[in-house]
């Protein structure tokens, strides 16, 4: 029933660039490798991709001039002597940041970069996979497995090309087409037409555009043959449990790793335990990650740790239909950490069982301190808590809970829904990307959230101009009631702007009240004597940074930079 996983770590072979003046010859370059003696190896053609390691990356750091000239070489190469897209050849240009190494390397005597790279592409063809490769987010040392035996022009395979635009052209990011690549390289052989209609049928099932990106970016089989019938098996066990399409893609993203075999297996399991329709929704509901962690394999590993402990299957599914919480990331958690405090100070397998069996609501409910931490607060030995714990189970709870962090958790808790709800009723739409986004983004009770809204409403924003404002600039909220109001007043008051200015630029409101004060009084100062144009846009002033903000606003008069002083000693010391 524990499916085992190996993983096997090989270390990538580790080139030095080289080039060739003859496009097909075998030539010889030297290995490079750190801790290793050097060593002769024979490579085709072009500039060899360079397999470095990250210390050999950061060993060898260019200036950003000289990155950017070898950049816009590549760039012209591609685009004008190639017949590149400009999109597609700036892209593959700026992201490709190992392949712009191996080609400085080239040229690494060189002064003028851009000249020597111009004449190294004249005479030496590279090799156009890798850069287009690297530019879609893959790494090098994957390479090898990738590169095709027989081409190094992108145009030579025109259907690659045409997948690829057909890709893009749906919303699929370029960095994110790697994995595609890499997991379903087929899929660029599709002559014209095909992957377009593939896409489209994800859609008549249901789902939209973004929701399809997300399942092909992080499961590309599924643009393979014919719609994976596990798949729609899937789907239909979810409608049954009275979720829509969408719900899944409210809980994946691109690193997200969807095996649909173990999610149907995970959803038959459950059925087996005893889960109705109902409580098969508030299940998945309560805990999403069940089922796109891993695809349901935390529920196998589950099984996997009761079972070593001597109970019996019957045992198990009577637990998990009594406690469905068990099943969560932090509930298993929990019984994990308990088990592994029974064992250590001492007690028999078929103890720590028998309390499972019969305690499991508390045990996973609760953390628990380390058995040491335990046994030193109360001055006693392994074998007289093994024996208090035996006599009274409940005893492990009285003596190990961590009571501090589980009042705090729960703190946390509430906070959270709190900011939740509010974050709803503004708006933003129940499981989705964007909420879960800004969730991290505010700080603070929702009641203090709240009161901060309603002060910039109370000052004369609307409504939905406030909740589209929040949206654009979350930390606006994360102000204190007081300090809003503030720096409302100092903008109305003191620098003369109307309240809508903050509508166009709401991180004004953001920005360090002494920051503000500064450079508008410096601003200020310079309206008096004509030397600045008048109503400059807030963003104009703040957002630039401070040697931006003394080249143009305070070096432009002969006593800007005397006054710029005075002023930041005066208002430093109020």
């Amino acid at each position: 029933m524990i499916s085992e996983l190996h993983y096997v770590l090989c270390a990538p072979t580790v080139y030095k660039n080289a080039c060739t003046s003859n496009g097909s010859s075998l030539i010889s370059v030297k290995r490079r490798n750190f801790c290793i003696s050097e060593a002769k190896i024979q490579v085709k053609t072009g500039v060899v991709y360079s397999h470095q390691s990250q210390t050999s990356v950061n060993g060898n750091r260019i200036s950003r001039v000289v990155r950017t000239e070898a950049q816009t070489a590549l760039f012209d190469y591609l685009h004008f002597t190639r017949g590149f897209h400009f999109t597609d050849a700036e892209h593959m240009s700026k992201n490709s940041p190992h392949f712009i190494q191996n080609l400085l390397s080239v040229v690494d005597n060189e002064q003028d970069v851009s000249r020597a790279l111009s004449k190294y592409f004249r005479y030496n063809p590279i090799n156009e996979y890798e850069p287009f490769l690297e530019s879609l987010g893959l790494n090098p040392v994957e390479f090898p497995a990738l590169l095709p035996k027989s081409l190094i022009f992108l145009g030579d395979d025109g259907l690659l090309l045409d997948n690829f635009h057909v890709l893009c052209g749906y919303g699929i990011p370029r960095t994110n087409i790697g994995k595609i690549y890499r997991e379903g390289k087929e899929i660029f052989g599709y002559d014209h037409g095909v992957l377009s209609m593939k896409l489209k049928a994800y859609e008549k099932l249901g789902f939209s555009k973004s929701t399809v990106i997300k399942l092909v970016t992080c499961c590309p089989s599924l643009l393979i043959g014919r719609i994976d019938k596990t798949f729609l098996m899937v789907l239909d066990k979810l409608k049954e449990f009275g979720f829509g399409n969408e719900w899944i893609g409210s809980y994946i993203s691109e690193r997200t790793t969807l095996n649909w075999d173990r999610m149907l297996d995970a959803m038959g399991f459950l059925v087996q335990v005893g889960y109705d329709n109902k409580r098969m929704k508030v299940l998945f509901l309560e805990n999403p990650t069940l089922l796109f962690e891993v695809s349901g394999k935390q529920i196998y590993v589950l099984v996997g740790q009761l079972l070593k402990l001597g109970l019996k299957m019957n045992q198990i599914y009577n637990l998990f239909l009594k406690n469905p919480q068990i099943l969560s990331s932090k509930g298993a958690k929990n019984l994990w950490t308990a088990v592994c405090f029974l064992v250590e100070i001492g007690m028999e397998t078929e103890d720590i069982a028998s309390i499972i069996a019969t305690h499991l609501d508390v045990i996973g409910s609760n953390a628990l301190k380390g058995p040491n931490t335990v046994m030193n607060s109360l001055k006693i030995q392994k074998d007289e808590l093994c024996q208090a714990i035996k006599k009274d189970p409940l005893m492990l709870i009285d003596l190990a809970t961590k009571s501090d962090t589980k009042a705090a958790d729960n703190q946390d808790n509430n906070t959270f829904m709190e900011r939740k709800k509010f974050l709803l009723r503004l708006g933003y739409t129940e499981n989705s990307d964007e909420l879960s986004k800004a969730l991290r983004k505010f700080r603070g009770r929702g009641d203090q959230l709240q009161e901060r809204f309603d002060c910039l409403v109370q000052a004369g924003l609307d409504y939905n101009v406030v909740s589209s404002m929040i949206k654009r600039a979350p930390s606006v909220l994360n102000q204190t009631k007081d300090l809003l109001k503030k720096k409302i007043d100092c903008l109305q008051n003191r620098l003369g702007y109307p309240l809508e200015a903050v509508v166009v630029f709401p991180s004004y409101l953001c920005y360090d009240i002494q920051r503000i004060n500064r450079r508008f009084s410096m601003y200020l100062w310079l309206l008096e004597r004509g030397a600045a144009k008048p109503k400059l846009s807030l963003s104009t002033i703040l957002a630039c940074s401070d040697a931006r903000f003394v080249k143009y606003f305070v070096h432009i008069h002969p006593e800007g930079s005397s006054t710029w002083e005075n002023l930041k000693n005066s208002l430093n010391t109020r």
